[in-house]
């Protein structure tokens, strides 16, 4: 008796909602509550200078910003770029109206959006120029020395599908006029990551990723993952992967970082089999590479991102 009740109030419930008096409902009008952004973000930036001013970059819908610290986005290159995701974002520190994208996202999972390149807005993001680097297809970070706008340095992780000679670590010294490749391993071995030092910007560390992806297989890992240091603004670079303390098995995915409290004070943490947090108090320099394990990785695959607190030079965790 239950179950044809039931199935009487849905039938009548059913009905009813189908006959009403639209009058009724003719001041109501749909809008949009947010969240105002297009898509997954992997990557944000802004400056000091201008401390509610942000950007941030959504994988299948442009780059964004805010002024106001957040409460209201808006975007801002439709219709000015050629690929929709943005991979990487980076303001000037000496002139915030400069502001260089990198397109195409590195978390390679099974389905990613490639781009093509570099653009570049020297007004706050109003408007947009490509600038080069069109075949790097994914580009992982931009820095841009906190002194000199246009030196910009571009970690390029390269085509994610094939191998391609378009991949590691790009440098422009006249603001994307023109560009050097100064890092580069292979042709299926391109850059993840790049940080300069904030007391000394000559001072950069990167990190390639031997990697490539199909739709069904992600191949993690390999003799073309490694650490690297320069000490003269990407002119020459000593390779720091094998320094005492780090993993010595097979290397994936690296991510690396300094403190902006003490320059010889690094973070880097590994995907390896024996992989995780490691620190660093003397800057990474070959032959006495002191590292210690922070915190272990809590599985093989697992890169985290790690940044250190600015005026800090030790933070808990737990």
């Amino acid at each position: 008796m239950v179950k044809p009740l039931l199935a009487f109030a849905l039938a009548s419930s059913l009905a009813l909602a189908v006959t009403y008096d639209s009058s009724l409902f003719n001041a109501l009008k749909w809008r949009n509550i947010g969240p105002n952004r297009g898509g997954r973000s992997i990557t944000c930036a802004g400056t000091s200078s201008r401390p509610l001013e942000y950007y941030f970059g959504a994988v299948g819908g442009g780059l964004w910003k805010t002024t106001d610290g957040g409460t209201a986005w808006n975007p801002v290159t439709d219709g000015q770029i050629t690929s929709s995701s943005v991979g990487a974002v980076a303001v000037s520190e000496s002139n915030p109206d400069v502001v260089y994208i990198g397109m195409g996202e590195t978390e390679l999972r099974g389905n990613i959006m490639q781009g093509d390149g570099v653009y570049k807005s020297t007004d706050a993001g109003k408007t947009w120029h490509h600038i080069g680097l069109a075949n790097t297809e994914a580009v992982a970070r931009i820095r841009v020395d906190p002194k000199n706008s246009d030196i910009v340095y571009v970690a390029a992780l390269g085509h994610p599908y094939a191998p391609n000679q378009d991949r590691g670590v790009f440098r422009s010294t006249d603001g994307g006029k023109t560009w050097k490749k100064v890092l580069y391993r292979d042709d299926h071995s391109g850059a993840v990551d790049l940080v300069l030092d904030p007391h000394d910007p000559k001072t950069i560390y990167a990190a390639l990723w031997d990697v490539y992806r199909t739709p069904w297989l992600l191949n993690d890992g390999g003799p073309g993952s490694g650490l690297f240091k320069s000490s003269d603004g990407g002119d020459t670079w000593s390779e720091i992967t094998r320094n005492p303390g780090l993993p010595q098995g097979t290397i994936g995915k690296i991510g690396i970082t300094v403190s902006g409290a003490d320059s010889k004070r690094l973070y880097a943490i590994v995907e390896a089999s024996d992989g995780g947090l490691f620190l660093s108090n003397d800057g990474a320099q070959p032959g006495r590479l002191r590292v210690r394990i922070v915190a272990p990785s809590s599985a093989p695959s697992t890169t985290r991102a790690c940044t250190p607190t600015p005026k800090r030079k030790t933070r808990s965790t737990s």
